[in-house]
């Protein structure tokens, strides 16, 4: 199991609009894995509103780092709505000079609702744990770096030369 080097302080935002409580995967998780962390979770009604809930929890909390967790819907309205749900994420990250790890589930993933179920637990809870070791412990990320580590579906694996 992983370690964490100083305590940590994890603002969990999340999304009404989601089918699925993210945020209960990533407390599950967190608690499970990393007894004593500190959770702060606030909840926003849709993607387009991770970035704000993000820095105004920042202002009320101090977190070291953030999740923001989100369901895109499965129309294309709903991916140019996730596209510029990132965009404003990655200016959250700047303004407040933090980490804040996108999770997003894009509905038209899963063939069908246990799949997507699936997905949604998986990118939730790999997500949390990666949060948590970047603020505490970043270099455990690194032992897995070039290992096609995946959130959401199985490992891809790493590449291997051939020849």
């Amino acid at each position: 199991m992983a370690t964490v080097n100083k305590p940590v302080k994890i603002g969990i935002v999340d999304t009404t609009f989601a089918r699925i409580d993210m945020a209960s995967f990533a407390v599950e998780e967190i608690k499970k894995r990393f007894p004593g962390t500190k959770i702060v979770r606030t909840t926003v009604p849709g993607v387009k509103d991770l970035a704000a809930g993000c820095v105004i929890l920042d202002k009320k909390e101090k977190c070291g780092i953030y999740l923001a967790l989100g369901m895109v819907g499965k129309e294309s309205i709903d991916s140019q709505c996730g596209h510029e749900a990132s965009i404003g994420i990655q200016v959250a990250k700047m303004l407040m000079k933090k980490h804040i790890v996108e999770v997003f589930v894009h509905e038209f993933e899963g063939k069908d609702e246990g799949e997507l179920y699936s997905i949604f637990e998986n990118r939730t809870r790999k997500h949390a744990v990666n949060a948590v070791l970047l603020a505490s412990n970043p270099e455990e990320l690194t032992k897995f770096a070039g290992k096609g580590v995946r959130q959401g579906r199985q490992d891809a694996g790493p590449i291997r030369r051939s020849g």
